[in-house]
């Protein structure tokens, strides 16, 4: 991140002075994939714009993501669908309480040689060894099968006995939790939700959506999706996402949004020390700033501005910040947590830099 962070600050993070390094064909590029992306999926998916967006956003910037929700809202269709039209090689791994961690990495299985009499192991691929990857209700397994997934997802490899097999890159996991019936599973730490980029809350579609729903479901529907990008591009906009500009004072904004975060710490608001029960560590900054060079590359802009850091700080945020029982109490999660610190904090280079509280936190 330190690379990202040398170029010149300004006001209400407007582009560097340097922005032009980043060529204008390459930087369209990515906003022209999105559009055609958006288009193939539109042929399977109604709505969730939203979901889709930050979907992408996790994807180019090499991320992972976390989906909630309840049952019947696309989600597993939506992730098929974006691998089919990626042309990427897709894997669904749906989590029970006996799955065992062999099932996911797979395991080493002894061969022999039918002319020659010789054995030896012969390493035996499991569902992770995919581009895109479902976890499908992953809080319906033992915390041993799901620590073998954000293994991988962290080291992108799999370690069996002495030999380790490097993963299929791109390599992008999205994982589904149904945030009802909860009798029986095994919710995530928050450590490791911290290992995924994003936590998107997957909602209930408008009147209209759900009508469009109804007529496509219940009729013929022969719409074909087709590839628009395999995965040599991909990683190619994967490293154009990392050469973004982005400005001193939008490192500085999206530091100040985390760092308010953090129980007890100096500039800290009060509302937070009263409805905070733990904050959001290092990762969560550097997410902010690679998902907003993704989304900017997106929208056909070269560089980061505050919007940005706005837009993504709910789902980077929400699931690194744990709120207490106070706030639980009051019926306060940490979405509307995360809004009254948006409020409390400047936008521009000057407001930031001259208030009392903020001088605290960058001293801190």
């Amino acid at each position: 991140m330190a690379a990202d962070a040398d170029h010149g600050g300004t006001v209400n993070g407007g582009p560097p002075q340097d922005d032009a390094a980043l060529g204008t064909d390459d930087a369209k590029r990515l906003s022209e994939a999105r559009e055609r992306i958006r288009q193939q999926l539109g042929k399977i998916i109604v709505g969730q714009d939203d979901v889709i967006e930050e979907i992408l956003i996790g994807l180019f910037s090499r991320g992972h993501v976390l989906l909630e929700g309840v049952p019947g809202l696309a989600k597993t269709l939506m992730i098929s669908t974006l691998a089919q039209t990626l042309d990427l090689s897709f894997s669904r791994i749906q989590f029970t309480p006996d799955l065992m961690p062999a099932d996911v990495t797979g395991t080493e299985i002894i061969e022999e040689d039918r002319n020659s009499g010789h054995r030896e192991l012969r390493f035996m691929k499991g569902p992770l060894f995919a581009n895109v990857v479902l976890a499908d209700e992953i809080n319906r397994t033992p915390p041993k099968t799901q620590a073998s997934l954000l293994e991988a997802m962290q080291e992108r490899q799999v370690t069996v006995g002495r030999t380790r097999h490097p993963l299929d890159n791109p390599f992008f996991v999205l994982a589904t939790q149904n945030p009802i019936e909860q009798e029986g599973t095994y919710p995530l730490p928050e450590a490791q939700q911290d290992r995924f980029m994003f936590k998107i809350f997957v909602e209930y579609p408008t009147f209209d959506e759900e009508f469009e729903v109804a007529r496509r479901t219940t009729g013929m529907n022969d719409q074909n999706v087709q590839p628009v990008m395999a995965a040599e591009e991909i990683i190619r906009l994967q490293d154009l996402v990392r050469r973004v500009p982005v400005s001193d004072h939008v490192i500085r904004y999206a530091l100040s949004l985390v760092r308010q975060t953090r129980v007890g710490s100096d500039g800290v608001p009060e509302f937070v020390d009263e409805l905070v029960g733990w904050g959001a560590g290092p990762r969560a900054v550097q997410f902010l700033i690679l998902g907003g060079k993704a989304r900017a590359l997106l929208q056909g802009r070269f560089h980061v501005q505050i919007e940005d850091i706005q837009a993504l700080a709910k789902p980077v945020l929400r699931h690194r910040m744990v709120v207490n029982f106070a706030a639980e109490s009051e019926g306060i999660g940490s979405d509307e947590v995360i809004d009254r610190i948006i409020d409390a904090t400047p936008t521009t280079e000057d407001a930031l830099s001259r208030d009392a509280r903020f001088q605290k936190i960058f001293a801190s």
